[in-house]
């Protein structure tokens, strides 16, 4: 059970991609990220209640973590991530976000003086060469010539994002569990887009939202926010995080597969290649 609940982690985190492109047509930026996570955050709440209790509350030292946590993984990323994919096709933004781990192996090593391999060196510079052929759509001359498109940047924004967070939230879950980690996480992110959203002109057109994307607002903030983070944690406790995190190498895979399925994405030569070589990479670089 527990490998099907990675197995679909994986695609909920892929499928991520393909319900922020829908709602990112219609949904401004500030006023997705703030709705997904007012949804998760509230979802968050109960159950810890229920958990525990209570909502513990973190100690003044803990606080500004958990702001930093809030302004990174949840508030910049996730502005970020809706702004791309207002843009470029759900597929390949996956793609280049699933090149997050060789960035978290390279920040861990500056600030932690965690150690690379050879095997890491070989798996990051795979992950990146996959992700420049994906960037690049195959013709890197194109790429150097005429730099790095808009939407690109801001998945690279993303990825600037995540690395932030994880980097940060290294020390943070020494102290607080994951759980309640994340749900302050969510509650601090949340508040700090309140004001962007608002001047975005959510509230006016709150009523205004097709069905289709109040659909993908609950997909992100329900199932791909609080279940699928329950159930990656359950796969952490039950096999530990180096086995857990081998599922991830699946979230790029669905995320091309449902961009195919849901939104007709195409699937061309340079974008398999690309993948192979970044998940190849990712693969190498997690174990």
């Amino acid at each position: 059970m527990i490998y099907l609940k990675l197995f679909l982690t994986a695609v909920l985190w892929g499928g991520t991609f393909v319900a922020g492109r829908i709602v990112a047509q219609e949904v401004e930026p500030a006023a997705g990220s703030f709705l997904r996570f007012a949804v998760a955050s509230l979802l968050l709440v109960a159950i810890i209640w229920q958990v525990e209790g209570r909502l513990p509350i973190p100690s003044r030292k803990q606080m500004i973590p958990l702001l930093l946590l809030g302004m990174t993984g949840v508030a910049a990323y996730n502005i970020f991530f809706f702004l791309g994919l207002k843009i470029i096709p759900a597929s390949r933004a996956s793609l280049i976000v699933a090149t997050n781990p060789v960035f978290i192996a390279l920040g861990s090593a500056l600030l932690f003086k965690d150690r690379l391999t050879s095997k890491r060196i070989a798996g990051i510079a795979l992950c990146l060469t996959g992700a420049v052929i994906v960037i690049s759509r195959g013709d890197i001359m194109a790429l150097l010539s005429q730099g790095v498109g808009t939407g690109e940047t801001f998945i690279l924004g993303c990825i600037v994002s995540w690395v932030s967070y994880s980097l940060i939230g290294r020390g943070v879950l020494k102290e607080i569990s994951p759980l309640v980690a994340v749900a302050y996480a969510c509650l601090i992110g949340t508040i700090i887009l309140a004001v962007p959203a608002v001047l975005e002109g959510m509230i006016p057109a709150l009523t205004g939202y097709s069905l289709t994307s109040w659909l993908g607002i609950l997909f992100l903030g329900i199932l791909g926010t609080v279940v699928a983070f329950i159930w990656y944690y359950e796969g952490i406790k039950a096999l530990g995080p180096t086995r857990a995190a081998v599922f991830i190498n699946f979230v790029p895979v669905s995320g091309v597969l449902l961009g195919w399925l849901i939104l007709d994405e195409t699937i061309n030569i340079s974008l398999v290649l690309g993948a192979l070589l970044v998940i190849g990479g990712a693969w190498l670089t997690n174990r």
